[in-house]
């Protein structure tokens, strides 16, 4: 389908929660990308532009392009400041789409809604018959305040509908990933599913086949590794070391004639060479200290070298 399509983006006071993975603001961005790239995805001539709802007053920040380097270049410039006003930035978004070039274009609006509505379902509605009457579909991504929320925006998505081409997403805060909620949704996949080259967990990574899509599996594996980085610099080193840096701390020990704390197998395997060489006769003092790493007065070695010394004595006496 040939569509044209304004993404109204919340970026009030209320997008800096943490209730979605990493935050509403950032999980919002991530959804945008990923909405961006499905349009684009089903047809190339699909355009897509962006705006913010908060601030001083709504603003647009891309208009309607092909160019995925305009919206990420945006994304990465929006602050959060104010309130959102949802009626106002769906009228501006209406006008955005109204001055499309290609009029072939069925002009849609994506409203992401991270906040209170502070506008009464009177107005909603009023709202929606107008789009509806000038042929303006339009979706909405109800998150983080949806409970109160939901009862508003059903009222103004039933105002707008017209043979299906509306829809109303509610995603509350949980162990999943916005974007993908949103691709299972009928925003993007309607009645078959997800789109081609995308998958809300069919086992690639964030929901989408690197094959099909490498610059967007890239992205969002880029932006989980970041938070995910901030997260261990917040929470401070840990004190449990993985089997790779315990073996990397031992042979720094060792490197800097160090004290090297040995496990209970390695102990017994010390044990078991002790005992192979009970019977020669050989100086163990003198061949441990050439070995690298190995420290001849750990209490243990020399327990064990005191019990060799004791059984050779032993077998000495009843020969």
């Amino acid at each position: 389908m040939l569509e044209a399509t304004v993404i109204a983006i919340d970026n009030s006071e209320w997008m800096r929660n943490g209730d979605y993975t990493p935050s509403r603001l950032e999980a919002q961005n991530d959804a945008v990308t990923t909405i961006f790239h499905v349009k684009t995805s089903d047809n190339p001539e699909n355009t897509v532009g962006l705006l913010t709802m908060a601030g001083k007053s709504p603003s647009v920040l891309t208009t309607l392009t092909s160019d995925i380097g305009k919206i990420l270049t945006s994304l990465h410039h929006v602050s959060v400041n104010g309130q959102s006003n949802f009626t106002t930035g769906v009228q501006i978004a209406q006008l955005v789409l109204k001055h499309r070039q290609n009029k072939s274009q069925r002009p849609r609006v994506i409203v992401f809604v991270g906040s209170p509505i502070p506008e009464d379902e009177k107005a909603l509605v009023k709202l929606g018959k107008k789009l509806k009457k000038n042929g303006v579909a339009v979706d909405v991504v109800n998150f983080g305040q949806e409970e109160e929320n939901t009862a508003k925006l059903q009222a103004f998505i039933e105002a707008v509908n017209s043979s299906d081409n509306s829809h109303l997403v509610s995603v509350p805060p949980g162990n999943h990933i916005l974007s993908d909620m949103i691709l299972s949704s009928p925003i993007l996949a309607g009645e078959n599913g997800a789109p081609a080259g995308f998958s809300s967990g069919g086992g690639f990574e964030f929901g989408v086949d690197p094959t099909l899509d490498p610059e967007l599996a890239m992205a969002l594996r880029m932006s989980m590794e970041e938070e995910r980085a901030r997260q261990e610099k917040l929470q401070g080193p840990s004190k449990q070391l993985s089997p790779e840096d315990e073996e990397l701390q031992r042979a720094l020990n060792m490197s800097m004639g160090g004290d090297v704390e040995m496990t209970t197998a390695e102990d017994e395997e010390m044990q078991r060479a002790l005992a192979m060489s009970m019977g020669d006769n050989v100086d163990l003092n003198a061949v441990l200290g050439q070995l690298p790493g190995v420290n001849t007065q750990d209490p243990r070695i020399q327990s064990a070298m005191d019990e060799d010394k004791k059984r050779k004595k032993e077998d000495d006496t009843k020969k």
